[in-house]
């Protein structure tokens, strides 16, 4: 296995310049590059199709299920390369995705949810019982509703669930897509607010792909803003937020106030990155 040159300035996490194929003909990504801090949290931003989904698959392993290949680049945690193994090996190293789409089994109970996120230790009962404790901890609605059927539950609940089991796995990072998809702007604020207890109080390091720009932003240390398979700008989330581009192709601002659609719709011609 390759290893990365060891350095104080190391991240947990780092995806050098790589380039996503799918089905041998589709260029997704093209030259992406960002680092993770440990025990940080690193927004990924853009629009629907910009390819923020895809560079989370790539770094979770998952591509190979929908016939994708890292055709150039590379992928390291904790100064490992680790883009040739399997998505289990990676979730044994503490690496685990949270899907787009808030993916929970909807015949079973959201407790029985939770358990299977236990499976890789083993089934050593009192480590399993902690683990539900810290989760209902978090999210204390998911122990209201611990016998519920979670196809039955709210769109936010499935979403804490989802989230609840990636923390049975006692993952270092965690890889959250798109968390704010669907759900009302309060319940948004809530699961945004517990992200980040997580890594303040567990150390949990968390890159998290989100369309949502104003709120990533407030919660995130440091962003990506991807287009069209590129990373057009980074920073870190305070510069990103007072940037003017970034006020005027995400937030719908500008130094003059609010444009309407329309205006910014035509303006997007005339990014300076493009």
């Amino acid at each position: 296995m390759s290893v990365a040159p060891a350095t104080a300035a190391t991240p947990i996490l780092a995806v050098n310049n790589v380039e996503v194929i799918y089905n041998h003909v589709i260029l997704v990504l093209k030259g992406v590059s960002l680092a993770l801090p440990e025990k940080g949290i690193v927004a990924l931003l853009g629009a629907n199709g910009a390819g923020k989904s895809t560079t989370l698959k790539t770094i979770s392993c998952l591509l190979r299920t929908e016939r994708g290949d890292v055709t150039k680049g590379s992928v390291f945690y904790r100064g490992e390369r680790v883009d040739q193994l399997t998505s289990n090996e990676l979730v044994r190293r503490g690496v685990i995705q949270v899907m787009e789409g808030r993916h929970c089994f909807g015949h079973l109970t959201i407790e029985e949810n939770l358990l299977t996120g236990a499976f890789i230790h083993g089934g050593k009962t009192r480590q399993i019982a902690e683990d539900l404790e810290k989760v209902y901890h978090y999210f204390p609605r998911l122990k209201a509703r611990r016998t519920s059927q979670a196809g039955y539950t709210s769109g936010g609940e499935q979403q804490m669930c989802a989230i609840g089991r990636a923390l049975m796995s006692r993952p270092n990072t965690i890889l959250l897509d798109e968390p704010s998809m669907g759900l009302a702007p309060q319940l948004v604020e809530e699961i945004f607010e517990i992200v980040r207890r997580l890594n303040e109080e567990q150390g949990v390091s968390l890159l998290l792909a989100e369309q949502n720009t104003n709120i990533a932003l407030r919660y995130a240390h440091y962003g990506y803003i991807l287009e069209n398979g590129r990373v057009v700008l980074d920073g870190d989330a305070a510069s990103l937020r007072e940037n003017e581009d970034v006020k005027e192709f995400y937030l719908g601002m500008s130094g003059e106030g609010r444009k309407s659609f329309r205006d910014i719709k035509h303006y997007r011609r005339r990014k300076r990155w493009l």
